[in-house]
């Protein structure tokens, strides 16, 4: 840290991201919640001599085509929708248009929550979940702060049902509603369709896992249009030209092609209940997960432990710190093949228990 440093950052802690191995070592990757799955052959189909040539031309700063793509495939407009480098910028900016008045969300969520409140100066409470690790609706009834939810939760997987995000929303007409829906293609519903009713409503999504772009960073957020240019002015006073050409363009045919992310995802949530039965035959507590990774604990091993244990063995899982949940591990759903060699590892660690 240099001296420079502005001092109200100086005791920002920034996000861990996980770990990305850059060496040829080989490992079984469960860690960051991306796709075992190829992306759609017309999204890579898309990025031709043509589409290369236009590199030398800046992107769309609307990034048209691909707006009007998600606005049909969700039954909305256009102008309810805004594209993003990755669904993290659509939450930085809700924090910077939305945060003045203090912000509430989950003390286990996202990690980058407290991150963007710290980044833009924003006042924010931890609400606890409950002690089974579910959101209390009550909670979060007429906060008069901005209220960000994960849906499903990061990390948990545990997912409220529509009609109770409804709730939460139709009690906050003076705040903004934000949820947060990167996992929610594996087994929710998603709060788009309640925009058409409530102007306080931001939805946020992202490419990166049912639709397997993680690389490509795209995100959008769906919101009232009069939202939309309040975020799109933060976005116009930041970085105008925020999705590149070639991620646009794959995005665009990703979210055409409804067959192939209706089979990656049937596959993601068949492997899901087969390493959730795995692991509870281990022994193992696991939370019941609406998203593509499950959160499990064992009390026979610590989940620091756990994780070390199958890093040497080469299945890289996650790990987190946080006090009330620092005894689980994270593991994002690989394929049948990936599992399978994952559950008999860890069945190899516990009998070394013993």
């Amino acid at each position: 840290m240099s001296i420079y440093l502005d001092k109200r950052l100086q005791s920002l802690t920034p996000y861990t991201p996980g770990e990305q191995p850059q060496s040829s070592e080989k490992f079984i990757k469960l860690n960051t919640n991306e796709s075992p799955y190829f992306p759609s052959k017309y999204s890579l189909a898309r990025i031709n001599s043509a589409e290369k040539k236009k590199l030398r031309l800046y992107s769309d700063p609307e990034s048209g085509e691909l707006a009007r793509a998600i606005a049909e495939y969700y039954g909305v407009t256009s102008e309810n929708v805004m594209p993003v480098n990755g669904s993290d910028e659509a939450l930085a900016f809700c924090f910077a248009a939305f945060g003045d008045k203090g912000a509430v969300f989950p003390d286990v969520t996202y990690g980058f929550y407290k991150v963007f409140a710290g980044l833009f100066d924003v006042k924010y409470t931890e609400i606890p979940l409950k002690k089974d690790f579910s959101v209390n609706v009550k909670d979060y009834l007429d906060k008069n702060k901005t209220v960000f939810l994960a849906n499903p939760n990061a990390q948990t997987g545990m997912y409220l049902p529509l009609a109770e995000i409804e709730t939460i929303v139709s009690s906050n007409p003076k705040s903004v509603v934000v949820i947060d829906e990167a996992y929610v293609d594996f087994g929710g519903v998603s709060a788009v369709k309640l925009i058409k009713h409530y102007k306080n409503l931001v939805v946020v999504q992202t490419f990166s896992k049912s639709r397997s772009l993680a690389g490509a960073r795209v995100g959008f957020a769906v919101a009232d249009k009069e939202l939309i240019a309040d975020l799109q002015r933060v976005k116009y006073s930041f970085n105008p030209y925020n999705v590149n050409r070639l991620s646009a363009a794959l995005a665009t045919e990703a979210i055409k092609d409804r067959k192939y992310f209706g089979a990656c995802r049937k596959k993601i949530m068949s492997t899901r209940e087969k390493l959730t039965a795995g692991l509870k035959e281990l022994g193992f507590e696991v939370l019941p997960s609406k998203a593509n990774f499950v959160l499990a604990q064992s009390d026979r091993i610590s989940g620091g432990e756990l994780y070390k244990k199958l890093k040497e063995k080469g299945v890289l899982v996650r790990h987190f710190s946080d006090k009330r949940i620092d005894n689980f591990v994270r593991i994002t759903i690989g394929t049948d093949a990936q599992i399978k060699i994952l559950l008999n590892k860890i069945k190899n660690i516990m009998e070394a228990q013993k």
